[in-house]
């Protein structure tokens, strides 16, 4: 349903969401997104281009978020890279639909889903949701150092 570059961006992005404002170069973020390193420049800068990132060159350089991961959704992420494109008229373009077969209504009303879940899912959310597994998989506290506090669940007696 989403495009390998869509997932490569979701991954750069909860990358820096953890980063918490500290600039990562195109290298350090390949090496823990396991996305090749030109690919995912070129890919760094469109989104740069998209105002989702900043870039700063030099000693200390490199990419930030340009909000914070409480304000940057997935949707905006999949829309930066790869838009996601509702189906609103017939894509045959037959002369005389007026409405979308049921084939196309399906497939419309998976994309509906698609872009409710991804408008309501930020950064933030994927961060504080994974508890000690990183969103990623696995934990590379080498590159990457996870600090999220995470609400113990109320005992069996709702307490």
């Amino acid at each position: 349903m989403i495009s390998q570059t869509v997932e490569y961006a979701l991954r750069a992005m909860v990358t820096l969401a953890y980063r918490a404002g500290d600039a990562m170069t195109v290298h350090e973020i390949a090496e823990v997104t396991r996305v090749p390193a030109p690919y995912l420049s070129k890919l760094m800068q469109g989104m740069v281009r998209s105002g989702l990132l900043k870039s700063r060159r030099g000693l200390g350089g490199g990419f930030t978020l340009s909000r914070s991961p409480e304000e940057i959704t997935m949707w905006d992420i999949l829309q930066a890279v790869d838009p996601l494109k509702r189906i609103h008229t017939c894509p045959l373009e037959i002369e005389g639909h007026r409405e979308l077969c049921p084939l196309h209504r399906r497939v419309d009303a998976a994309l509906e889903g698609v872009e409710s879940a991804f408008k309501g899912t930020t950064l933030a959310e994927l961060i504080a949701e994974s508890g000690t597994d990183s969103p990623l998989c696995t934990r590379r506290s080498d590159v990457v150092e996870l600090s999220v506090e995470v609400p113990e669940p109320p005992d069996e007696s709702g307490k």
